[in-house]
């Protein structure tokens, strides 16, 4: 870069800094701060993804039809229902992964609760 262009834009306006050790030591501070966050939330979804998986299965009722057989199906906004419910977590139903569920039985739906972290939550469908 210019050192005109810094000494009359840059520097007046805030946009950059010249780089001194004070500098450096505050970003590597700030860069602590977040991998310290990063590894909280980590830890926090890994259990989080514990209590789901040692919860056993969450009982969903459906209105049932002939057999196995159930009017309509179960989506994730059904098992996210579920989830408030029971444990009074809050889940975005855009990160559960659900199989088409169209009969009674046990299911297993995903929770991708952090990149590294998905939880594996069993689902009990049964007709009323």
């Amino acid at each position: 870069m210019r050192a005109g262009f810094y000494r009359n834009f840059l520097l007046p306006k805030g946009k950059a800094t010249l780089l001194t050790p004070e500098v450096l030591k505050e970003m590597q501070l700030e860069q602590e701060r977040i991998e310290a966050e990063k590894k909280r939330v980590k830890e926090e979804s890994q259990q989080l993804a514990r209590v789901f998986e040692t919860i056993g299965a969450f009982k969903i009722p459906r209105k049932g039809g002939k057999g196995k057989q159930i009017f309509g199906s179960v989506t994730a906004q059904d098992v996210v229902d579920i989830i408030k419910s029971q444990l009074n977590r809050d889940v975005d139903k855009r990160l559960v992964t659900v199989p088409e569920i169209r009969e009674t039985g046990e299911y297993v739906a995903e929770i991708k609760l952090h990149p590294d972290v998905t939880a594996r939550v069993r689902l009990n469908v049964y007709a009323k």
